[in-house]
């Protein structure tokens, strides 16, 4: 026969001794609360934005400056990071000073989406990549500062070394998928 009693009732029922010293000690430990899952931070992820132009099977590319702090001396799409304004002025904007290349909105796409950590320790970083559909100029080296030079490569032959999210993007481009992860949880997606 089971039935349920209040603690302090349990002291006066008769029961087999070792049932009474556990009911004993669990009413002596201290109750502790249930485990609570770790805070999620609310971290901000860096947006960047990325030119992928290509023409006649070549995709354009700029060699990072050597002093850069990030990826120095890898080949790497024309880039920047959102500053106040929408992704596609962020674009327009970065290629009209880094490479004095003017694109129009209209014949901007998305083509890709990179979303990547680096480390636990640094910020999250959600990477759109755009391609271009028709652009007027011709790559020009407008910032020696943060790249040596524009070079049109081979898409079937890119060059070394080179950062490996632009990389995947442009694999994935290829392959026809819209996103690619990396480095979350140590794996790559």
């Amino acid at each position: 026969m089971f039935a349920f009693f209040d603690a302090a009732t349990t002291a006066h029922l008769t029961m087999a001794p070792w049932a009474a010293q556990v009911l004993a000690r669990h009413r002596a430990a201290p109750v502790a609360p249930p485990p609570q899952p770790p805070a999620r931070q609310n971290v901000l992820n860096a947006v960047g934005v990325h030119l992928h132009l290509e023409r006649e099977g070549k995709i354009l590319l700029g060699l990072r400056h050597p002093d850069s702090l990030f990826a120095p001396l890898r080949h790497h799409f024309l880039a920047g990071h959102c500053e106040q304004e929408s992704a596609v002025a962020c674009l327009i904007r970065e290629a009209r000073e880094e490479a004095g290349l003017e694109i129009a909105a209209a014949d901007v796409e998305l083509a890709h989406v990179v979303h990547i950590q680096h480390s636990p320790s640094t910020r999250p970083r959600l990477q759109l990549v755009f391609r271009a559909r028709h652009w007027q100029g011709e790559p020009q080296l407008l910032e020696p500062d943060k790249c040596l030079g524009w070079d049109w490569w081979p898409v079937d032959a890119l060059p070394e070394p080179m950062v490996a999210y632009a990389r995947a993007a442009i694999t994935g481009i290829r392959q026809g998928r819209l996103y690619t992860e990396l480095g979350w949880d140590q794996d790559s997606r």
